[in-house]
């Protein structure tokens, strides 16, 4: 059995990950859609259905950009699309979205309930205090 760096947020459909677990992502999955969250993604051309929806680490007032990552990998699920998303590591980014999209689809009602089921599934996730100041925002009931 290979190593896999990539893991399981939800049910088989939605992995999570760092950018240099596509290709193991890509073999071993059937993944319909992969959603780069970096600000800093190169912009070549790609065998996969790549969709750029950058987060800027370290910037203000980030909610636009994590609401709208958050309904695209939403969207694309509740389309029937099985879903990769990544930023460059796996922890930060990816983990904000993992927890907007665990309360999005009503896997958790809180905040820190989606984040203890999204580092279950990937326990390098360590979200920064300003991802989690504006999931408070984006989500003021959770």
């Amino acid at each position: 059995m290979t190593n896999r760096n990539y893991h399981v947020l939800l049910n088989g459909r939605i992995f999570i990950g760092g950018a240099d677990d596509i290709n193991d992502v890509m073999e071993n999955e059937k993944i319909d859609t992969i959603f780069d969250l970096r600000a800093e993604a190169p912009q070549e051309e790609t065998k996969y259905n790549r969709i750029h929806s950058p987060i800027v680490d370290d910037a203000d007032q980030q909610d636009e950009s994590i609401k709208e990552s958050i309904t695209n990998v939403v969207n694309a699920y509740n389309e029937g699309k099985n879903v990769y998303f990544h930023c460059q590591g796996g922890s930060n980014r990816t983990g904000t979205v993992a927890i907007g999209t665990l309360l999005t689809l009503g896997k958790a009602d809180t905040i820190e309930e989606a984040e203890e089921i999204a580092m279950t599934a990937r326990p390098k996730i360590k979200v920064k205090p300003q991802m989690k100041e504006a999931l408070k925002r984006i989500f003021p009931n959770a």
